[in-house]
């Protein structure tokens, strides 16, 4: 047996960590954590400084045992879990189970820290081990205790207010708060039209625009143009003083420089990850650890990135130096900075004397290493690699040009902007990407030479039309912004946070963006009302930054606990007998119910939301939420018309998409079609040749061409027909298809022909305005 033990945190750590170390050391992992708090009441105790009941966690029994067998035939122990602070914790967890055993005995144990597993990094943390930090464990010790706190005294009291099954969190619920507010924002945002002016113009052969930014000397902001007459009257105005070119009134060229991203963080690591390569933050994590932990890379185990779990920017000095003889070798010295670059960490709680996320050797090419890698593993590799080249590279150089352009007089002015790349530096490798940009925003525009004096041919002005749109729901990479931004947890709990909102069915992820479930309005609505400080930003931010300061040392936990704890009690105590349930699932409207006149109030059900009588169980009367009150209990019958697969009545319906038809025999029949009657196209249809294409619009309001004789014939296209054969296959007909690549093509509809050509007419004639 070997003389020295190791126990890091999971089994492929081990295996990496066993071969660097040799015969003499023997690895085995903890998986995870391998005590908890005991699932019952009592295990945190107030009234005894907080004192824990812990127990070891049943699906870790068996590795307990393992780490108990291999102490009693080993000399020392290593304690080398992940250097934070719950690596820290699982080590005193692990500590404290051995000396209850009294199998410590005499034998040395060191706490080692590694922030990389290259062989390099493993032994000098062997060869320099240090003790278990007791300010980090007790940080650790005090949010376990406040968690527990928070969600068994908080939960029982929202199944007794709500329904059961429910729980609430010291951090999932202020993240819960954003999600719920911002929809809450959009529900009440209310839409503004504006229009825009912008001249089409052109020089040298080449398009551009410009928008006007001054009309008849007073300055065009948003809203100085709010209605199509207003927009259609400046337009003309303009169009008669042109004459059919602008001036050139003033040129100004400018050059700026634009520098690299600072190297990864967790929580910028989480939001590149979603942005650009559609991950979520438990699966950026989950793919983090395994290239931390090791890759057989043909023969050699190694970690190919440092520790995943960090708030600091710093690089190693000799990590910092491999990378610019590598950015010298392959993008030429002129890439490499005169000094290294020095990023300032944001975070005034991060340990510096951890570093950034980075590849450990920048020589390991992330295109060598595709084939050791799975594609997840190597499209995260692919990211952490250039960004963190990037951030040790020259600024890049941006020639920005802006051209004021006279209409008629110098009263009139359009305004247009463009940019060009002079020297790309840091960006011909990695540039950052950005959350809920319009399109466009992160485009260059490039505009022609144009002198003062010269004139410009006007070919048209546009007048646009615009409505102001409410801010975006959070998607991932946006609610991790704002969980950092605001203070809320920390980047290595942003994970569980957003998994728990989801686990609990308090909010929902649809098209990547998040949206409040009924259960989570509720939940938050009765969180803000009574337990309004503990769902605050600021207290939250507050407390993590206090239970930071434990960690380093600078408070006492017991202290912290308390002063938490005994006004929270006191309110959980003071709702228990203050707050009653329908106080919480209903909300008065100001409506009578029309079967028995008694107040109607918007209620909690077992399928969400809905309005009902507070006279129940009396009166049962009851209504979808988003149902018309002056809706007829009966549905609308479309006069003349019967169904075309069983011949009963049409009735019009309200769907999830607005009103459709629909059969009055449903659910036996499930005939359905757009209330908006289709368009006669005049084309023969190709397949039946016995009915026309009509102009329908899809539930959900997109434009397609369909037979007159459905059901019996079934064929249907998305583009615009053309009453025109195929050259290649003579397929009867043609699409009209418009993209803005390529303008508008005559294209066969059918998958096996690939025919295409540009079509030379007017794209309106076929297609319609804005088709």
């Amino acid at each position: 047996m070997s003389n020295n033990l190791v126990i890091v945190e999971s089994p492929a750590k081990a295996k990496t960590i066993e071969k660097y170390l040799g015969k003499d050391f023997h690895v085995l992992a903890s998986y995870g954590h391998v005590r908890d708090l005991i699932p019952k009441e009592g295990a945190v105790d107030p009234e005894h400084d907080f004192a824990m009941k812990y127990e070891i966690i049943d699906r870790n029994q068996r590795h307990v045992q393992a780490i108990t067998k291999a102490i009693k035939q080993a000399q020392a122990l290593y304690l080398a879990t992940d250097p934070d602070r719950e690596g820290e914790a699982i080590s005193w967890h692990l500590y404290e189970l051995l000396k209850e055993k009294k199998l410590l005995k005499d034998k040395p144990v060191h706490r080692v820290v590694f922030h990389e597993i290259t062989k390099k990094a493993v032994t000098e943390a062997i060869a320099h081990p240090a003790e278990l930090s007791i300010d980090l464990i007790n940080a650790q010790q005090a949010r376990r205790a406040l968690d527990y706190l928070v969600g068994f005294n908080l939960s029982p009291l929202l199944w007794k207010k709500i329904r059961r099954g429910l729980s609430a969190g010291r951090v999932q619920s202020p993240a819960l708060r954003l999600i719920v507010e911002r929809e809450l924002e959009i529900e009440a945002f209310k839409s503004r039209e504006y229009w825009s002016i912008d001249a089409d113009l052109s020089a040298d052969e080449q398009a551009f625009k410009a928008k006007l930014t001054q009309f008849d000397g007073e300055k065009v902001e948003q809203f100085t143009i709010d209605n199509e007459e207003r927009a259609l009257q400046v337009k003309q105005t303009l169009l008669d003083a042109a004459d059919g070119k602008l001036l050139v009134a003033k040129v100004e060229k400018k050059q700026r420089k634009r520098n690299p991203a600072p190297p990864f963080i967790t929580s910028t690591l989480q939001q590149e990850a979603a942005r650009k390569l559609g991950f979520t933050t438990k699966r950026t994590m989950m793919v983090a650890q395994q290239l931390y932990e090791g890759i057989d890379i043909g023969g050699e185990t190694v970690g190919l990135i440092t520790y995943m779990r960090t708030d600091s920017v710093n690089l190693a000095a000799e990590a910092i130096a491999e990378m610019r003889e590598l950015i010298a070798e392959k993008y030429g010295a002129k890439n490499v900075p005169k000094s290294p670059r020095e990023f300032k960490t944001k975070s005034k709680n991060a340990q510096e004397a951890h570093e950034a996320i980075r590849p450990t050797s920048a020589r390991r090419i992330p295109a060598e290493l595709q084939k050791f890698l799975s594609p997840e593993q190597f499209k995260l590799y692919d990211l952490i690699w250039k960004r963190t080249i990037s951030s040790q590279m020259i600024h890049a150089t941006i020639n920005t040009v802006a051209v004021d352009l006279h209409c008629g007089n110098e009263r009139n002015v359009f305004r247009a902007t463009g940019s060009t790349i002079a020297d790309p530096g840091f960006m011909a490798v990695y540039l950052e990407g950005k959350d809920d940009t319009a399109e466009g925003d992160d485009k260059e525009n490039f505009l022609p030479s144009l002198e003062e004096g010269r004139p410009v041919p006007l070919n048209d002005i546009i007048a646009g039309q615009h409505f102001t749109e409410p801010p975006p729901r959070y998607s991932e990479a946006s609610l991790v912004k704002a969980l950092e931004e605001y203070g809320i947890g920390r980047p290595s709990t942003y994970a569980s946070i957003i998994s728990t909102l989801q686990n609990r069915d308090y909010v929902t992820l649809e098209s990547k963006r998040f949206y409040p479930t009924d259960v989570g309005r509720i939940v938050n609505k009765f969180l803000t009302e009574h337990f309004n400080k503990y769902v605050d930003y600021d207290f939250t931010a507050n407390l993590e930054d206090e239970l930071d300061a434990v960690s380093r040392g600078e408070k006492d936990w017991i202290p912290l606990m308390r002063s938490f704890w005994v006004p929270f009690n006191t309110l959980i105590h003071e709702k228990e007998e203050s707050v009653q349930r329908k106080d919480v699932t209903q909300e008065a409207i100001d409506e009578k119910c029309p079967e028995c006149g008694s107040p109607l109030s918007i209620r909690l059900g077992r399928n969400g939301r809905f309005i009902g009588c507070t006279n129940y169980p009396e009166c049962s009367y009851t209504r979808n939420l988003n149902e018309d009150a002056s809706k007829s209990s009966e549905p609308e019958v479309v006069e003349g018309r019967v169904c075309p697969k069983c011949e009963s009545p049409l009735v019009i319906k309200t769907g999830r998409y607005g009103k459709f038809i629909g059969c009055s025999g449903y659910p036996k029949c499930k005939h359905i079609e757009p209330l908006e009657k289709p368009v006669d196209t005049g084309v023969e249809c190709p397949q039946c040749k016995k009915g026309n294409l009509l102009k329908r619009k899809s539930r959900n309001g997109k434009i397609f061409y369909s037979c007159s004789e459905y059901p019996k014939c079934s064929y249907a296209i998305w583009n615009a027909p053309v009453q025109e054969s195929c050259p290649e296959c003579n397929w009867p007909i043609l699409t009209l298809k418009s993209t803005k690549r390529r303008g508008a093509e005559k294209v066969c509809p059918q998958k096996e022909c690939s025919y295409a050509t540009p079509y030379e007419g007017d794209p309106d004639d076929v297609l319609g305005p804005k088709g």
